[in-house]
């Protein structure tokens, strides 16, 4: 019976620690690595009748239970991009996965989904090499033959100067003058508006007296920004559509350069202050040519450039690209809420005797639900009746909760991408490498026990001495010294 039992025993040896199953339990997932154990395999060893993998142990004790219990659990202790390629090993499918390890095993694709979107926002400030840059500006062949001109050599240097800020000292420098013209520019769109630094416009009107004569009068109808302004204007402008035209010519993908973002930003901003020019010059006699002025506030998107210059910044917008579910739920709950709770007031308000009745229709309401589920409140508009200061004080209540939750959530993925950020700042970029070269398994011909080479030489001879030793080896401790 024991003999029998043993038969249907197999051994397997993997990474260094042995297990032991039947074979029945094998065949109980068909069409996978181990369902198909022969010994005819090349890591099938007779003399020790085991079966050796060089593959991680942890792991298997969790595969080889799945065979048992017909349930795949994550172990803890391993990272999931090794879990998954032991399972792909073995011919497992990772999606076995029990419902209680599904999330932590997701983690790292969480993780890796993170990694990837940081890798796209280019926060590395390591300097890359020759062959990198050769790469990414499309000369990779002219450099490995050796025949990279002067314009592929001078390129990246160029769009490193003004598109790398910290890429050297020469580029920090080019990045301090960028962020000053933005704020220079900023600073002067704002200031230009205020009453003390605006020139009045001045003109002579020929009027009729009382007596029929006629008289000039100087009339002031509207006031312009001090002229400074302009030159200020001019020099900002200069410089931005110097640096645009400079990063165009040295940029390594000009469809990629012009559909960016904050590139378009930049176009538009730059573009509004020719037209502007254009406008003032020939439309300036337009009734409503104020109105075109308007136009000119897409100035204030410059401040967006300044997410090159600054890698928390571009964590911020990501974080907001991450959390547009979240956002779009809120925004969804606080509209429902306005509009239910304008109406409720309206009605509420109206119930009641109230001679300064602010909710004159829901139009109205809804500005007021707005500001006070914001938990703004202007004061502006303010229910009088016991029942509308009910719904009020419901209302502020519901704007409080519906804000309040998606909040957690938001400063959750801005953790997560800066603690990321700060990780792989701190990971060394120079690796050395390990090549997946596998020792080849030396022949053994049938009839010899020592294998290809001298006798008694080879791993065979060397665990037959192995079991002798250890059969002799009682024997040896008893023969007298």
């Amino acid at each position: 019976m024991n003999l029998m039992d043993s038969e249907n025993r197999v051994v397997l040896n993997v990474g260094g620690i042995r297990h032991e199953t039947y074979k029945a339990t094998l065949k109980k997932i068909p069409a996978t690595r181990l369902s198909r154990l022969t010994e005819a395999l090349a890591n099938y060893d007779p003399i020790l009748n085991e079966y050796f993998f060089d593959r991680h142990p942890g792991v298997f004790a969790q595969v080889l239970n799945y065979y048992r219990t017909g349930k795949l659990h994550y172990p803890t202790d391993v990272c999931g991009p090794l879990f998954e390629e032991e399972l792909e090993f073995w011919g497992l499918d990772s999606n076995q996965v029990e419902p209680c390890c599904w999330m932590t095993y997701t983690q790292h694709r969480d993780t890796q989904e993170t990694l990837a979107v940081l890798e796209r926002l280019d926060l590395d400030t390591e300097k890359p090499t020759e062959e990198e840059l050769a790469r990414k500006f499309g000369y990779e062949d002219d450099y490995l033959k050796g025949t990279v001109s002067w314009w592929q050599h001078t390129k990246p240097q160029i769009w490193s100067l003004f598109d790398e800020p910290y890429s050297s000292n020469a580029a920090k420098i080019i990045g301090v003058i960028s962020v000053f013209f933005i704020c220079v520019s900023i600073l002067s769109f704002c200031l230009k508006t205020h009453p003390d630094m605006r020139v009045p416009y001045i003109r002579n009107i020929s009027v009729k007296t009382a007596n029929q004569n006629t008289s000039w009068v100087l009339d002031k109808t509207q006031t312009n920004a001090h002229v400074a302004f302009f030159y200020i204007e001019c020099v900002c402008n200069a410089w931005f559509t110097f640096e645009i035209l400079i990063r165009f010519i040295s940029s390594p993908n000009k469809c990629e350069f012009v559909t960016s973002s904050v590139n378009i930003i930049d176009y538009i901003a730059t573009l509004s202050f020719y037209v502007d020019l254009v406008l003032q010059r020939f439309a300036s006699h337009l009734e409503n040519a104020d109105i075109l002025e308007f136009f000119s506030i897409i100035r204030i998107m410059r401040l967006f450039k300044l997410t090159r210059h600054s890698s928390g910044l571009k964590i911020l917008i990501q974080t907001f690209r991450a959390s547009a579910k979240e956002l779009t739920l809120l925004v969804f709950f606080l509209v429902l809420g306005i509009v239910i709770f304008a109406s409720l007031v309206y009605y509420a308000e109206r119930i009641q005797a109230n001679p300064h009745n602010d909710f004159n229709s829901i139009p109205l309401g809804l500005w007021w639900a707005l500001v006070t589920m914001t938990t703004v409140g202007y004061g502006d508009m303010a229910p009088k009746t016991y029942i509308g200061m009910f719904v009020g004080a419901l209302c502020a209540l519901a704007g409080v909760l519906t804000i309040a939750l998606p909040v957690p959530v938001i400063v959750s993925n801005f953790a997560m991408y800066y603690s990321h950020t700060q990780a792989r700042a701190k990971l060394p970029k120079k690796r050395r490498r390990v090549l997946p070269v596998e020792q080849p398994r030396q022949p053994r011909s049938a009839g010899q026990g020592g294998g290809i080479g001298m006798p008694g030489s080879g791993p065979m001879a060397r665990r037959m001495n192995q079991v002798k030793t250890k059969d002799l080896g009682p024997k040896i401790a008893l023969r007298p010294a």
